[in-house]
């Protein structure tokens, strides 16, 4: 359907989701993994969360976004679609990157899981300790 159309692209990354983000010429339709918006997200924060760029810089009906997203949960992927949709948005118009900056859609959020430990059932909890 878009294969032949100019598009600005941005990767976007947050705990352990990677979106890649195309932002064509459009009407302001949002597709996710081959399905739209109102379909792949459930919660109205997390839909609100992935327009926010678009919102912010007013460009709402202006393009098509179209991703691809894979890792993670819900809301690590709206994350990530968020952090890829700026950064393709930065390579539209690089006049909106103090919008963006200031309102923090540029920076990758670097909290992560913690890795289990051995001799742990998790990162930090420890086996129930047993006096007798």
């Amino acid at each position: 359907m878009y294969e032949t159309k100019p598009y600005f692209y941005g990767t976007g990354r947050r705990k352990h989701s990677v979106a890649r983000v195309r932002v064509y010429n459009g009407t302001g339709k949002v597709t996710i993994n081959g399905r739209d918006i109102e379909d792949y997200f459930g919660l109205d924060t997390l839909k609100l969360l992935v327009r926010s760029p678009l919102v912010l810089t007013e460009t709402d009906g202006k393009f098509d976004v179209v991703v691809n997203v894979i890792g993670g949960g819900c809301s690590g992927q709206a994350g990530a679609i968020r952090h890829g949709l700026s950064r393709a948005l930065l390579q539209y118009d690089p006049a909106l990157r103090p919008a963006l900056k200031k309102a923090g859609f540029l920076t990758r959020d670097p909290r992560m899981k913690e890795r289990k430990k051995y001799g742990l059932k998790a990162a930090r909890r420890a086996p129930q300790f047993s006096k007798r």
